[in-house]
């Protein structure tokens, strides 16, 4: 789905969808702007127009440089669930991407790696996404207050990337689990009298995707912490989680470790020490 970024720019490309419209950044995303004043917020709002585009769920093909253009800076979600799915061999590994993230699909599209991984898109929720083109990154240089904005989302997203890899790396699945909803519901949940709500319909191996296992384990794991009350799917496939947040790090994890025992290569100096 092509997509453009500026109801002037001469950047439009062909194919455009029809169910796009122009809007003022800061109306589409307010918190954008939460360190402007309330004069500076107002000229912004007439400087940062982005062009919004709706993408139905399925498999999304459109977002590649060949239609978007490398100059432009990304596109941020403003509402809906996006998956960026990493298939590697026999493995899929998946991010879930939601309103505030900013995306650069396109960049992934190079020359092939040493790693033969591919990538694929897909809209799990009815999405709408903001093009950030070439002409808003020339407004945006007049509100630095708003690059900073954009820039601590792409912080927000390489913490939460992180964080699922740190999750992906305890020992039992069920652990991973609780971990990952609590993960979720930081983004994502609600509190209600039962619980905290996950209102994601995530497939069973989808979460394995999630949390780097196969579906049956993630099924065994899932009915053990649905009799423990742990964790309930619900009725309409959203899901529960109860109790207390999960993760606060052990003990054994706050040793200090010295610098130089992180060093992929001990230092030239250094070298014969390490030896004895």
């Amino acid at each position: 789905m092509a997509v453009v970024a500026h109801p002037r720019a001469a950047e439009a490309p062909r194919g455009s969808s029809p169910r796009s419209r122009v809007v003022s950044l800061l109306d589409a995303d307010p918190d954008l702007g939460t360190e402007l004043t309330p004069g500076r917020f107002a000229l912004a709002r007439t400087h940062l127009l982005v062009r919004c585009v709706t993408l139905p769920r399925g498999e999304w093909h459109g977002a590649d440089k060949a239609t978007l253009g490398g100059t432009h800076v990304g596109l941020l979600i403003l509402d809906g669930v996006i998956a960026r799915e990493v298939i590697l061999e026999d493995t899929v590994s998946t991010e879930l991407l939601g309103a505030g993230d900013v995306i650069r699909p396109w960049a992934s599209h190079g020359a092939p790696a040493l790693l033969q991984q591919q990538l694929r898109w897909q809209v799990l929720a009815r999405a709408q996404v903001a093009v950030l083109g070439r002409n808003f990154a020339a407004a945006v240089q007049a509100f630095p207050e708003v690059n900073a904005a954009v820039t601590d989302r792409l912080c927000a997203r390489a913490e939460r990337l992180a964080t699922s890899q740190a999750i992906s790396q305890l020992n039992s699945v069920e652990r991973r689990l609780v971990a990952l909803f609590w993960h979720l519901a930081e983004r994502w949940g609600r509190m209600t009298p039962d619980g905290v709500v996950v209102p994601l319909t995530l497939s069973h191996r989808l979460i394995g995707e999630l949390v780097g296992a196969r579906r049956p384990t993630v099924s065994t794991a899932l009915r053990g912490l649905e009799r423990q009350g742990r964790l309930i799917r619900r009725a309409d496939a959203t899901w529960v989680i109860a109790g207390e947040p999960s993760g606060a790090p052990a003990g054994s994890t706050q040793r200090l470790i010295p610098h130089r025992r992180r060093l992929l290569a001990p230092e030239p100096e250094l070298a014969g020490a390490e030896a004895h």
